[in-house]
């Protein structure tokens, strides 16, 4: 089979390895500044750049006649979005080229964080009261029903990036002025207190067959403003929160109508009702090292399995989950102020993985014991924040 891999973003190595593995041909379309980047060359038979426009952008049309100039001698099997904002560009050449998969409409669901709304509500899931930023008169009605705080939100970035909190009528409607001609691409939702949990998944032929939920020990909000460290864990196994999200995410994966592939999705627990709502999923692999976290509470690699997974669905053969362990995992992550921080001193026998990236500190912890895998994220978060901690403020908009 062949495959074409798209990431404007340093990521995914783990997935061409696999996906190589497996026997096909790789090909890989990234951004030409990421030219010198660490790429696995060994598993990927071509890559081909693309320039970026000041806005970080690429130009479809230059990518939709690459595409017919390679397609010309070399059939492309399946096309596979490696990041976030790769999510929409797969499904257009998908459509151009009547490749089988993922299309732009089922790609804005996992996208758009207004349409993901809209949708999960019409599926009769619950979301914070929220209103697009089109009409003056509905955004006037949802000041007026809906209490303060709230949160602007960008529909279609990732993470935290771009998020302002807003805390009356008089300041929503000043920054909406302040998004002038750009304002149809925000949303404002009510900001509801409580705690943030993720669930990391893999569907197949339309159902969820391996999925496991986390919680974060601060929310990626108030880590982005606030110059926090990034911490998150697995919840217990078969606890009331762990059966609700589990739920939760099937009906959800359903609604949006996933088929096969990698997502991570976001829920809050409202402090005050125990309400679960949902926040925003994603068509692909969790970010900031979630997907090591994932393999060290399952044993599962997401990558390499996502890999495997549209392997067999593009040759028609019938894929096989392999078996899934319970070991209770946590992660920890932070900027630092030295450009190779020294961990040494760090010797608990549970660190499962030690980050080693310029000017970032983080471990991934794994015990049989959840209340073991929180006291040690405590205590480094302690250690961290005294010895090598640095804060740098939230973009405004993703920076690649």
């Amino acid at each position: 089979m062949n495959f074409l891999c798209i990431s404007g973003y340093f990521k995914g190595s783990e997935f061409l390895e696999a996906c190589k593995a497996e026997g096909n041909t790789v090909y890989l379309v990234t951004s030409n500044k990421l030219k010198d980047q660490p790429w696995p060359r060994a598993s990927i038979d071509e890559i081909y750049y693309m320039e970026e426009d000041e806005n970080g952008a690429w130009n479809m049309d230059d990518f939709i006649k690459g595409m017919a100039f390679l397609m010309r001698h070399n059939k492309i099997d399946r096309v596979v979005a490696l990041d976030d904002f790769d999510v929409e560009k797969a499904a257009h050449i998908r459509e151009a080229f009547r490749i089988p998969g993922m299309g732009q409409t089922t790609a804005r669901l996992f996208r758009d964080k207004l349409a993901m709304r809209f949708k999960a509500l019409e599926a009769g899931l619950n979301v914070p009261p929220f209103s697009a930023l089109f009409n003056d008169g509905e955004i006037n009605d949802f000041i007026s029903k809906v209490e303060a705080p709230w949160l602007v939100k960008p529909r279609s970035e990732a993470s935290a990036t771009g998020i302002k909190k807003v805390y009356s009528g008089q300041e929503l409607w000043e920054h909406i002025h302040s998004l002038g001609e750009e304002r149809h691409n925000y949303l404002v939702e009510q900001f509801r207190p409580g705690d943030v949990y993720h669930v990391d998944s893999l569907s197949v032929d339309g159902k969820v067959v391996f999925s496991r939920v986390s919680k974060y020990m601060d929310t990626p909000f108030e880590v982005a403003h606030g110059g926090g460290i990034f911490r998150t864990a697995t919840v217990a196994f078969g606890s009331a929160d762990d059966k609700a999200l589990q739920k939760m995410n099937k009906d959800l994966m359903a609604a949006f109508g996933m088929h096969f592939s990698a997502c991570h999705t976001e829920y809050i627990k409202s402090k005050e009702t125990g309400a679960f709502y949902f926040l925003e999923t994603a068509s692909r692999v969790g970010g900031a090292h979630i997907s090591d976290m994932v393999e060290a509470t399952s044993g599962i690699n997401l990558w390499a399995e996502w890999a495997k997974l549209e392997t067999a669905k593009a040759k028609g053969e019938k894929y096989k989950f392999p078996k899934v362990k319970k070991d209770h995992a946590g992660l920890i992550v932070s900027l630092s102020r030295f450009q190779h921080p020294d961990t040494s001193s760090f010797t608990d026998p549970e660190i499962w993985w030690r980050m080693k990236e310029d000017y970032h500190i983080g471990m991934i912890v794994q015990s049989k014991s959840e209340e073991r895998i929180k006291e040690l994220l405590d205590h480094y978060a302690e250690r961290i924040f005294k010895e090598f901690h640095a804060s740098a403020p939230a973009p405004d908009k993703s920076v690649h």
